[in-house]
């Protein structure tokens, strides 16, 4: 074999390795996602309809409307995020976690956690929330907007004392709020 063949099939072996690891990195950082924006505009949910004969959608003694019982103000972390959140309950007695005027990088695998960890500033609170007691709610819905997660009803809401929008990808918060009961 010719020192110029050898030196062609080297190229063209090493030219298909950089095309697997260069799609293999794309799909894994998604770059493009911090170009897109996905805005949501959804209502504060309604309280669950009654289901069966004679069954009541309100707890006895509870509030007819829905009441807000703890809220906070998101943080930036690796990326610049802003705005509220609050801890709900419906008047059927269940939980919905609201995110009012959210607006945060997208970014891949983005999920909406209740945590028990303290909100730090800085880079100091990006890796903490974790380490200790946390519950996904679920993806992230969209990175702009206004947006409700229903908290499971196993879900002891009192267990948890923060919120951050984490990215599962990369164990790292994009922001995160305290939540103070109201």
């Amino acid at each position: 074999m010719t020192r110029t063949r050898r030196r062609g099939r080297l190229l063209g072996g090493a030219s298909i390795a950089a095309a697997v690891v260069s799609a293999v990195a794309l799909y894994w950082l998604q770059p493009w996602k911090l170009w897109q924006d996905e805005t949501v505009r959804e209502a504060l949910p309604a309280a669950a309809a009654p289901s069966g004969p004679g069954a009541s959608a309100t707890v006895p003694g509870a509030p007819t409307a829905p009441v807000t019982v703890a809220r906070g103000t998101l943080i930036s972390h690796e990326h610049s995020t802003t705005g509220t959140v609050e801890l709900i309950r419906l008047p059927d007695g269940s939980h919905t976690l609201r995110l009012a005027n959210l607006d945060t990088s997208n970014g891949p695998d983005l999920r909406v956690w209740l945590t028990d960890a303290p909100v730090k500033e800085g880079v100091a609170g990006w890796r903490v929330f974790d380490d200790g007691k946390h519950t996904s709610l679920g993806k992230l819905k969209g990175n702009k907007g206004d947006q409700n997660y229903p908290v499971p009803a196993e879900v002891n809401v009192a267990d948890f004392s923060s919120v951050t929008i984490w990215c599962d990808r990369f164990d790292v918060s994009f922001g995160a709020a305290s939540l103070a009961a109201v």
